[in-house]
Formats: structure tokens, sequence, C-alpha cells
């Protein structure tokens, strides 16, 4: 694997003790003979080797002595030999025998005088060395190396790229050895050698006893230089990274969506869940204060635990999750190479939310709550085409919503409507606040489409009258008035909408936004049914089923039942075929509410960073990348998750 080797041992000065030698040696050295790989090592080769690795058995663990094992040349045994005595100068410039090896070795060119380089080019040799032999503190010598073959590629097999390196990071080197900026001293020399072309690097602080140097200082100064040496390699490895890990992302997210819309569809009765749910209902009678995961005593969350994992087994929520770990692992190995360890669903971090849905729907279970089934409500409540609606504005209205047209062509019959509107025309005011409400035509603005719905509303359009009383109930609080949205509904109820008589009965089972009255709840309710409202027949079906507002008679919960399941309602299907079993309400579509909130939570963790936690990338090389991709067209947020429409149940 490609990467910058850094060793930063130290030399101490002061007590008759100079470091001089170690500057001269480094900047006058000549670089190492290059020899064919097939001649042996010369006998006093092997015998210097075999001192070096007994006196610093971490020599061991260079590059250069794996080369040397590897393939036991002349050449390799040099390079060895070199940088062995390099990493212990302050060791071996104490031996004679060390000191009369590297007077005597074999050399090739010559690189002039001496080769050192610092913040300046024009270094004094003599004068460097009498700062040193005057310095009574501590210099480290940094040796930097890269293999052979990746400083060619990276075009750092010369002395002109090395010293620009250090030179633009020399702060970075200075700061990771606890330095100030102004006090830090520093030369270097580049050696052209072997397998291994590396930097000598002196380095001290003008103010002995300021320096000092630690592990994280080492790994920081290695941090610095890597990033630049590796910059370009890097940025094209993270661009094919991320172009690859995004294409998996979008793989996974279109089938975790599919199956998350499985889980928003299923109707399913699991009893070992419906009894745990029970039982977890009994235990939070006893609960005091905070219902959520995090307050709960250990027993109350060891059953939340239990109802997570027994979700986890269903076939769907199963395949969803398998999906989600492979994912996860699959993306995270493109940035570490620890796999992935699967945990059990309860135990994911990920998840924590699906823990307090379990209790929110336990708690439901215990206050005998009553759901509603009706999420895909919205796609049918308001008419394609409104009764005596004049030919103009219905096929104003066609070219509209046709996105196969132009979208000038479009905005022009938008502006028409708008006109037809403005000549006092209920129908186009209605079509007009539909527009102002949803978008995207025109940029939604619940303000105006109160004031084109509330003209309609006036002129007695049932169907506007009951647009309005929703808009003025929902959570806008721009136009949000509970007492006006119910009016409406009523007068949208008494000119014949069962969907505003459907909407009352809501309001007065939840109370609120009214008094709670599940009397005038059912009588919405009927009115509802009796007009044909699937919806409303659903719910008589489960309040006769609970005996809420209506005697307990199962024969006519059935007969609710078998009156909306005629239309398609499969809520009111599940309860005809459970009729035989049958359970409260809410236990009994415990499990199906659960699933719904799964979907919604693995909706939520399909959207992974771009980096895993922990893996960091550098904020400049983040920018470049941003940069190169607008560039290329690409629009500064297309990684952005597409935002999912909220269901309610």
């Amino acid at each position: 694997m490609a990467g910058l080797i850094v060793k930063s041992p130290y030399l101490k000065c002061g007590g008759g003790s100079s470091v001089s030698g170690y500057l001269r040696y480094i900047g006058t050295r000549e670089r190492v003979e290059i020899i064919p790989d097939d001649r042996p090592p010369t006998r006093k080769q092997e015998q210097l080797i075999t001192k070096l690795t007994k006196d610093f058995p971490e020599a061991k663990e260079l590059g250069e002595y794996s080369d040397y094992k590897d393939k036991p040349t002349k050449a390799n045994a040099s390079v060895f030999i070199t940088r062995a005595l390099e990493e212990n100068w302050s060791q071996v410039q104490q031996s004679d025998g060390y000191m009369k090896y590297i007077a005597t070795r074999p050399r090739a060119e010559r690189l002039g005088d001496h080769g050192l380089f610092g913040d300046e080019d024009a270094v004094d040799l003599e004068q460097a060395m009498q700062e040193l032999d005057q310095y009574n503190g501590n210099v480290w010598t940094h040796i930097l190396s890269l293999k052979r073959e990746d400083a060619a590629r990276l075009g750092y097999d010369n002395a002109k790229a090395w010293r620009n390196l250090l030179r633009a990071n020399r702060n970075e080197v200075a700061a990771a050895m606890n330095i100030q900026p102004n006090h830090f001293r520093w030369y270097a020399a580049f050696h052209d050698e072997g397998k291994h072309p590396h930097v000598h690097m002196m380095a001290w602080s003008t103010q002995p006893g300021e320096a000092y140097l630690t592990r994280d200082g080492i790994r920081n100064i290695k941090s610095a230089l890597t990033n630049q040496i590796f910059k370009q390699e890097m940025l094209h490895a993270y661009e094919q990274k991320s172009q690859s890990r995004d294409e998996l992302v979008r793989e996974a997210r279109r089938a975790i969506r599919q199956l998350t819309q499985e889980m928003t569809r299923s109707i399913c009765t699991t009893p070992e869940i419906e009894q745990k749910m029970e039982q977890l209902a009994g235990q939070l009678e006893t609960v005091k204060g905070k219902k959520s995961y995090g307050y709960l005593p250990k027993s109350v969350k060891k059953t939340v635990d239990e109802v997570v994992d027994k979700l986890a087994e269903l076939p769907v929520v199963r395949e969803c999750y398998d999906r989600w770990c492979r994912l996860q692992g699959e993306v995270e190995s493109y940035y570490h190479d620890k796999p992935r360890e699967r945990k059990k669903l309860s135990q994911e971090k990920e998840f924590r939310q699906i823990k307090n849905a379990v209790i929110q729907e336990a708690e439901r279970i215990r206050l005998g709550e009553l759901s509603f089934e009706d999420n895909d409500l919205a796609e049918h409540d308001e008419p394609e085409q409104a009764r005596d609606e004049s030919q103009a504005c219905r096929e104003l209205w066609r070219i509209i919503g046709n996105e196969d047209i132009s979208l000038d062509y479009r905005d022009r019959a938008a502006e028409k409507l708008e006109q037809v509107a403005e000549r006092g025309d209920a129908y186009a005011q209605y079509r007009m606040g539909q527009l102002y409400r949803d978008g995207p035509l025109l940029i939604p603005d619940n303000r105006k489409a109160k004031h084109w719905l509330t003209q309609a509303a006036k002129q007695g359009l049932p169907e506007a009258q009951y647009a309005l009383g929703k808009l003025l109930l929902s959570d806008d609080w721009e136009v949000r008035d509970p007492d006006e949205g119910v009016r409406w509904l009523k007068q949208a109820a008494k000119n014949g909408s069962h969907f505003a008589a459907y909407r009352l009965g809501k309001e007065y089972l939840e109370g609120s936004t009214v008094s709670k009255d599940t009397t005038r709840a059912v009588d919405w309710f009927a009115k509802s049914a009796e007009a044909g409202n699937q919806y409303a027949q659903y719910m008589l079906g489960k309040l006769c089923l609970t005996g809420q507002g209506l005697p307990r008679d199962q024969a006519q919960a059935m007969a609710w039942f078998s009156r909306s399941a005629a239309q398609g309602n499969p809520y009111a299907q599940f309860f005809l075929a459970q009729r035989n079993n049958l359970r409260p309400p809410s236990v009994m579509l415990a499990v199906t509410q659960l699933l719904y909130h799964m979907s919604r939570i693995f909706q939520d963790n399909s959207v992974l960073a771009a980096v895993p936690a922990g893996q960091q990338v550098d904020r400049k090389l983040r920018r470049k990348i941003q940069e190169k991709k607008i560039a290329m067209g690409h629009k500064p947020d297309d990684h952005e998750e597409e935002q999912w429409p909220e269901m309610t149940m």
C-alpha cells in the first residue's frame, strides 16, 4: 500500500555533545552506488548487517530490511545499512567501527558541496554547523521516505519537490513539535537512494526546552505531509469511491424503498408480538413520569427490546434489515477494512426510534385509543372533476396538470385560470386555492390558498368548503383557525360532502380541536357512512367492536366492515377475516402500526453520510470535489435525499 514513512528520533545537544556532524553527513553524503541486483552482498556488508540488527533490533522493522531479506543483494544491503545507521545516529557516532564504514563505503556521483536546504536555498553549511555546536537543546531528526515506485509516480523523486513540500508545511511541522513558527529552525537534504528515496530533516527551536514531540505530533506531521503528497491521487480515489458508493446507495435505496412500501401496505397479525405488546401496556400502567425508552425501568426496556427483535423476525422486516446492514457494510468497506458487526435490531443505534414507537403503540393499547388507518384518503378525497365546472375551466386545469406539456404553456394556463377566478368563477377560485396549497407549478403559499378557497366557499361550493376546512385545521400557523375550520367542515357536510362529515367524526373522536364527544363523532361517522364513505363505515365497525359511543355489537361491526370491504378497504377485509379471533382493535392492529413506523425509520436511515463516522476527509479536498462536480453539471445538493410524504394512521 502506498504511504509515507516517518521516523522522528532526536539528538541531545549540550554537555560536550554536538550534532553538527550529523548535519554535515546528511548534507554531504553521496548517493549509494546502484549495483545490479544479481550481485551478492559483500562479506563486510553481511557482518555489518548482523551487528546492526543485534545492536539495534528495531532496524528489522525497516522496509529496507524486508527488501534485503527478500532479495539479499549488494545494493539492498547498502541501502539497509545506510538507513539503519541514520536511524541510530546518536549511538553510531560513538562507535569507531560504524564511523569508519560510513567514511569508506562505496559511493557514486556527488551532488555538490552539500545538498542542504531550509526556508532559503542558500544554506551556509559551516555557519549552520556552528549554530548547532552552540545549541544545548534537543534536535529532532525526521526521516521521511517513500517507496521508489510511489516517489516516481507522485513526482517526489527529486529534491525540488521535497523542498517545496517541507517549506509549504513547515508551520504544520512546527505546530506538531509545539514550536512557535518564529522559533522554528530546520534544515533538510534529499537522498535519492535505492528503493526508498528519502529526506533527512533536522528541526529544533531557537528556545531550548520549548519543543516536544509526542506520538500524536508525529501522526500530525505524517498526516499533513501525506495529504499534500497524495492529494491528487486521493482526489481521484475519493471521486471513484464517491461515484461507486453513490451508485451502491441508489440501488440499495430503491430496494429498501420497495420493501418499506410493502411494510406500509402490510396488515399483519402476530399473536406473540401482540401478547408482548399487551404485556408492555400493563407494565406502562405502573410507570410514573415520562414514557420514553431512556426513562423506563430495566424490566420494561427488556420487553420493548423483545418486541423490536420479534418484529425483526417478520420476513419483510428481516429482508429490509439485511439489505440495510449489507449497504452499511459495503459503504463502510470503501473507507476501512474492519467488517461491520451485525447487531440485533434492538441494539442498532440507528433504529432507536422504533423503541419509542413500540412504547407509543403500547400506550395506545393501554388507553384504548383508536387509530384511523386512512393514510390513503388524501389520494381521492378531492375530485379530479367538480360538478358543474365550466368546460373552459376544466380544460385549463387539464393543461396545468399535464407534465408532458411545456412549463411555459402550463404557466400561461395558470395565468388564464387566475383571470377567470378574478372574474368570480367559483370553480376557478377553488382550483387556484389548490394550486397555491399544493404547488408545484405555483410556489406554495397557504395564505393565497386560503384567500381563493374562501372566495369559492362563500359561493357555496362544497369541494371548496371542505378544502378550506382542512387548510384551517392544518399545522400551518399562518392560516390555522380551528373554530373556522370546523365551521366550514360542517357547512361542507351540510352541502353533501361525506368526506367533511368523516373528518368531523375524527375531530370529535380525537378531541384535539374540539371537545371530545364520542356521541357526536358517531353521528358524523353515520352520516358519512350512509353516504358511502368507506372510512366512516370502517370506523363504525371498530366502534361497535369496542363499545365506544355505540353498543358493543359484533354482528353490527361485521355489517359495517362488509360495506367498507366491498369498496376495497383492506383493514375492513382484515377484521372480516379475523371475525372468529377478535380482540381489541388496538391490539389486533399493533403489529401493523409498528410496521408503518418501521417503514418510516428504514426510509430515514436509507440515507447515508458521504463518509462514515470517524472517517475524516480534508475540508479543502471536499470543497474541490464539490466544485469539480458542479463544473461537470451536478447540482450542489444532488446527494440530498428526496422527501417522503407524511402519512397518518
